[in-house]
């Protein structure tokens, strides 16, 4: 009895788009995934690894425990990094957080454009002139007594 009832439900309420209907926001949410967070993060990974193989004599490198220091010499799986006169220590490649990079101050460029399109120059840099402003005196009741007696 109970099966005859249901076979007339599913008959009288066929589901509305079947299987697919159900599936899509399942896709969409798999798919919004991959852009937001696995494919930026592989590509952050292969940036990682890049900086990694390409480690030379040298540089000056940060390690994932803040280490400071300039690699001395390099080895399959490993480096070693010179972070005091005579102080030398050894660090998995995977340990090197960064490779600092040294660059020159960049000049300041001639014109700006504002924020409606326009552009101004500027005058060049020109160094600070040097102001010095003495704080003025405030009397105060007590320090005119004073200076009376």
């Amino acid at each position: 009895m109970f099966n005859s009832l249901m076979l007339q439900a599913a008959q009288q309420a066929p589901m509305a788009g079947g299987g697919f209907g159900m599936l899509m926001p399942l896709v969409l949410i798999m798919g919004i995934m991959y852009f937001f967070m696995i494919r930026p993060q592989s590509k952050k990974q292969k940036e990682t690894q890049k900086m990694i193989d390409a480690l030379k004599k040298g540089d000056k490198v940060v390690t994932i425990g803040g280490i400071h220091g300039t690699i001395s010499s390099t080895k399959e799986k490993t480096v070693i990094v010179k972070v005091d006169d005579n102080t030398k220590i050894e660090f998995n490649r995977t340990a090197i957080a960064t490779v600092i990079v040294d660059k020159p101050a960049a000049e300041e460029p001639k014109e700006k454009k504002s924020l409606f399109g326009k552009k101004k120059e500027t005058p060049a840099a020109e160094p600070a002139k040097e102001t010095t402003t003495e704080p003025a005196k405030e009397e105060t009741p007590a320090a005119s007594e004073s200076e009376e007696k």
